[in-house]
């Protein structure tokens, strides 16, 4: 309960916290900066104290804390202390170093530069003083705290395992029933003596009417407003005419916590203005508004995240079992603030067996139905079958099982007597359900907001920024939920207090501030490289007379150089020496060589490509096979647009390496040779004047030089001619070709002259088979051939349509 407990006053404590804003005058600047030295006298002092009470280890947890808290104090100080003279040790280290080094044999240097170096280290000596006594007495402090926090971590793991009488063992009941017993009774005996006392009968008539006030409120706000506030709520969240209406929704369903235990407050008002409380009942009227703020709190989340459908924050199969389930922990969970509130300031103490069996029904009665609500999350309801919501479904299966033995192991370890272990596990498990529906909560309410200002539907909700709150919720949820399972906040100062000094890398620390500096100077220089590049390739180079792809090249070599010196930089501004790192540096740099030789062989041929520039863009090459335009050249690739209208993204290795046909370079003009074949008979001057006529009437062939025919020879089923012409655009080659073919085959038609197609001899084996006749078999006994011979030759046959044979 304790960890229920922590969590709602942390969550109270958030909400009601003020933010102060401190100003510091000139003079309190000068202060922070230049801190005073360490009163090392006192601290020898408390020093000394603390370990002699950890020697005698005598004192509670609560003396230790404040001990810690002392020693912590002084370690800031010494912490802050041992930078002190920081930037004057680095001048005169400097200096020293100008004065090269001492000789080996101790002469040969001049006396002047001898004194100047011993006045000089006798200086460093005295400045580095003050920071190497903060230095030792950081780790003195480092030491004791650590030791108090170990002695304390001792003390709460032994309470942990602590074997207490068995609650479920009769004997121990009584002891109790005891308690209940003596409580009631001190109850009735403090109601009957104030009712005898006339002063407190004279204070309840005057308070009457104030107390009527107060009550009918109280029942107003308690027994009828949250209902009225949740109809208000879900008439909102289906209202269509609202772009805010979820975010509205989610801010009046707070009124279902914060109205009801307003209304608690005011009764308890109401019945102190009775004046017949004592000490047992005004404890227990004070619990009043803890536990109705836990009843009314549960109810409340359960509703938001089992709201129902495939769409709610988590996903089960009867979302109004889990709400119903939800309630029951909220009310076990205000009948556990009012057993602390009753058992408190008992006299005498309880004894172990009293609280044994005190506690242990609170805990089975939460362990029984967070159970059942961890089943009912781990059996999901249906989600999408995308990645994220199957993530999300074994997350919440993974949460659910763990809530299952939660519940199953509590209550054993309490029947068995570790009563303290149980109520360490089953509360917390309680309180880390209630973090994790606040946290879906407010991720949902952010993200409706993010809709809002971004104006996005629901296909937002899976944008990057929502993913990015759910993050930084998790991240800040981390703290309270190390509360809720018992962790000190001196343990949280401890963590942030590692944090903040960082981790030290080979001789050089780095803390959050400075890779915060560094992250945030390396943005700065490398948007400034992307301004200037903008600048160069709209404004600057456009108007000189260099080639596209220098001015590419340009561009990018001003982005790397930019680059380059945004992170020397950034390394420089945030204080780190890489110095330290340079032999780790050597070795990765040799693994790393070999792993991107490729790129680091395309960069280098991507430059020579930009300064020699065989290719530019527009050009149409062919490279690998492949065949297209240059429609990009950066310094490790090239983009080339094939004519199918692909993209190809080819090496710049392969372009300085490989065999590379530019059909443009320098100018468009480019042969097409194209074969033509007539029939064997034909009259081959003709065919030759009407293939000159063909081309010289192609408008894209050049005039100078002129179309020529030419007579290749004799082919095997044709008279083989070429067509060669220069056309003064090579880009249009095919368009050319194709209008050349038409006019051939038209005009060959016109003359008669026949264009052959291929001829082909066929031998056939067996003619009779053909013919449909059988192969006389050969009489028993007789001898075999060795081999046989076909009975008739073979016939030519031509697959020529004028042959009249018959084909066999």
């Amino acid at each position: 309960m304790g960890g229920l407990r922590l969590f709602l006053l942390v969550l109270l404590a958030m909400l009601a916290a003020p933010t102060g804003v401190v100003l510091l005058t000139p003079s309190a600047a000068i202060a922070q900066e230049a801190p005073a030295a360490p009163d090392y006298k006192q601290w020898e002092k408390d020093a000394a104290l603390a370990e002699q009470v950890l020697e005698a280890d005598r004192a509670s947890n609560q003396a230790l804390e404040q001990l810690r808290t002392r020693i912590d104090d002084w370690r800031s100080k010494f912490a802050a202390s041992q930078t002190a003279n920081q930037q004057r040790i680095e001048t005169l280290r400097n200096q020293i170093t100008a004065l090269g080094p001492v000789p080996e044999d101790g002469n040969g240097e001049a006396d002047e530069i001898a004194s100047r170096r011993a006045e000089l280290n006798d200086q460093l000596n005295k400045l580095q003083a003050p920071g190497i006594a903060a230095v030792e007495a950081h780790s003195r402090a480092e030491g004791i705290i650590k030791e108090i926090d170990t002695r304390i971590r001792e003390r709460q793991a032994d309470a942990l395992l602590k074997l207490s009488p068995s609650p479920v063992n009769p004997i121990n009941w009584p002891a109790g029933a005891a308690v209940l017993t003596q409580g009631m009774k001190t109850l009735w005996k403090e109601s009957v003596e104030a009712w005898e006392n006339p002063a407190r009968r004279t204070e309840l008539r005057n308070n009457l009417p104030v107390i009527i006030l107060y009550l009918v409120v109280a029942g107003f706000l308690v027994l009828r407003a949250p209902a009225f506030i949740e109809r208000m709520t879900a008439r909102l969240r289906h209202s269509a005419s609202m772009r805010t209406r979820d975010v509205a929704a989610s801010i009046l369903s707070l009124g279902q916590v914060v109205v009801p235990v307003i209304g608690v407050f005011l009764l308890v008002l109401a019945v102190k203005a009775t004046g017949m409380t004592g000490l047992r009942s005004g404890e227990l009227i004070s619990a009043l508004p803890d536990a109705a703020a836990a009843l009314f709190f549960a109810s409340w989340l359960g509703a938001s995240v089992f709201s129902g459908g495939t769409t709610a924050p988590i996903v089960v199969d009867r979302p109004s079992e889990a709400r119903f389930h939800a309630n029951m922990l909220g009310l076990a969970a205000a009948l556990e603030v009012m057993r602390i509130a009753f058992a408190t300031d008992v006299r005498p103490p309880l004894s172990q067996s009293a609280q044994s069996v005190w506690a242990f029904p609170v805990v089975v009665l939460v362990a029984v139905f967070l159970f059942r609500l961890g089943q009912l999350i781990r059996r999901e309801g249906a989600r999408g079958a995308d990645a994220g919501s199957a993530f999300r479904a074994r997350v919440q299966r993974l949460f659910g099982t763990g809530l299952v033995a939660a519940s199953i192991i509590s209550p054993v370890l309490g029947a068995v007597g570790y009563v303290a272990a149980a109520n360490a596990l089953i509360w917390p498990a309680l309180g880390t359900l209630a973090l994790v529906g606040l946290v879906i909560f407010l991720h949902r309410f952010l993200t409706d907001v993010y809709l809002i200002v971004s104006r996005s539907g629901e296909e937002g909700r899976e944008a990057l920024v929502p993913v990015l709150i759910g993050l930084l919720l998790s991240v800040c949820a981390i703290p309270v939920l190390a509360l809720i399972w018992g962790a000190r906040i001196a343990d949280l100062t401890e963590a942030w207090t590692r944090f903040r000094e960082g981790v030290v890398l080979g001789g050089t620390r780095i803390s959050p501030t400075s890779f915060l500096t560094l992250v945030a100077v390396f943005v700065i220089g490398y948007l400034v490289t992307r301004l200037i590049q903008g600048a160069l390739k709209s404004s600057v180079l456009p108007r000189t007379k260099l080639d596209k792809g220098v001015q590419n090249a340009l561009a990018a070599g001003v982005g790397y150089v930019g680059i380059v010196l945004a992170a020397v930089i950034a390394i420089t501004a945030a204080g780190l020496d890489l110095s330290s790192l340079a032999i780790v540096a050597g070795a990765l740099s040799v693994g790393i060589g070999f792993g991107l030789q490729n790129i680091v062989q395309n960069f280098v041929s991507g430059i020579i490509l930009l300064i020699e520039r065989p290719i530019s863009e527009g050009d149409m090459i062919e490279v690998n096979g492949q065949f297209g335009t240059v429609k990009g050249i950066s310094v490790r690739s090239t983009w080339i647009e094939t004519f199918d209208r692909t993209d190809v993204i080819v090496p710049n290795g392969d372009l300085v390496s490989g065999v590379v046909t530019n059909l443009t370079r320098g100018n468009l003009t480019g042969r097409l040779i194209l074969k033509v074949g007539v029939a064997y008979g034909t009259d081959t001057r003709r065919v030759d004047a009407i293939l000159k006529e063909i081309a010289d009437a192609q408008p894209m062939a050049l005039v100078d030089p002129e179309p020529s025919i030419i007579f290749t020879g004799f082919g095997a089923d044709s008279l083989d001619f070429e067509i060669r012409l220069i056309l003064s655009d090579v880009n249009y080659k095919l368009v050319v070709q194709s209008e050349i073919n038409h006019e051939i085959a038209r005009r060959f038609a016109e003359e008669g002259i026949e264009i052959p197609f291929a001829q082909r001899d066929i031998w056939i084996r067996n003619p009779e088979a053909l013919r449909g006749e059988q192969k006389p078999k050969p009489a028993a006994g007789a001898a075999q051939p060795a081999a046989e011979k076909p009975e008739t030759d073979p016939r030519l046959i031509h697959n020529d349509p004028s042959d009249e044979d018959d084909g066999q």
